[in-house]
């Protein structure tokens, strides 16, 4: 795998897990001190910076797993072509 793909994959995963940690958390403006203008149901204290932190470790941890999988090709293509059950 070439450093370019390993870091687009990686690019890939990042943004996925962000997705899934984002709502983690959350707890909306509470009645008498929501910010005028905004949604009741934003959150009162986002938590982006820690909510980034636990997005770059989880998914390095998804990523080597990936890379531990392909490098020792416990799964290949024909594995999962017979699991999908598409034509040659």
């Amino acid at each position: 795998m070439s450093v370019t793909t390993a870091i687009a994959i990686y690019f890939l995963i990042w943004w996925v897990t962000l997705f899934a940690v984002l709502p983690f958390g959350v707890r909306p403006q509470g009645e008498g001190d929501r910010t005028p203008g905004s949604d009741p149901g934003a959150p009162g204290i986002p938590r982006i910076f820690m909510k980034l932190v636990w997005t770059t470790i989880v998914s390095g941890v998804i990523f080597a797993l990936c890379y531990w999988v392909y490098v020792n090709r416990l799964i290949t293509l024909e594995d999962l072509i017979r699991w999908l059950r598409l034509p040659d």
